[in-house]
């Protein structure tokens, strides 16, 4: 079992920047690839990035060059630096843990809110 707890999110204003985490229980977070998905009001959870376990990343096309995710195997850590950032991105960030190639795993935080508004 994998508990996710993610923080960083917040109100920031257009061209802005936000740093979020995500702390991992348990000692096998090192294998498992993981990933961050975003959730707006009327729309379905997309993808946002992914990390493997050897640090290959993934992005959606609507945040590639502006968000950067990373991992920190020796904390269980995983992080989406957000720069840039507009106001589509206004959503509920979730991490996900055991990223499969084809969707998410099955280890979701509670997410957090991020709002980009002037």
């Amino acid at each position: 079992q994998v508990q996710l707890v993610e923080s960083g999110g917040g109100l920031v204003q257009p061209g802005g920047s936000l740093r979020l985490s995500c702390a991992a229980s348990g000692s096998i977070f090192s294998r498992y690839a993981m990933g961050w998905y975003r959730q707006a009001p009327g729309k379905q959870r997309e993808l946002v990035a992914g990390i493997t376990r050897g640090s290959s990343t993934v992005y959606a096309d609507t945040v590639k060059g502006r968000f950067t995710i990373s991992r920190d195997n020796a904390k269980n850590t995983v992080y989406l630096q957000m720069n840039m950032l507009k106001p589509e991105d206004t959503a509920v960030y979730y991490c996900n843990g055991d990223m499969k190639s084809y969707g998410p795993g099955d280890y979701w935080g509670q997410g957090t809110q991020v709002t980009v508004s002037s």
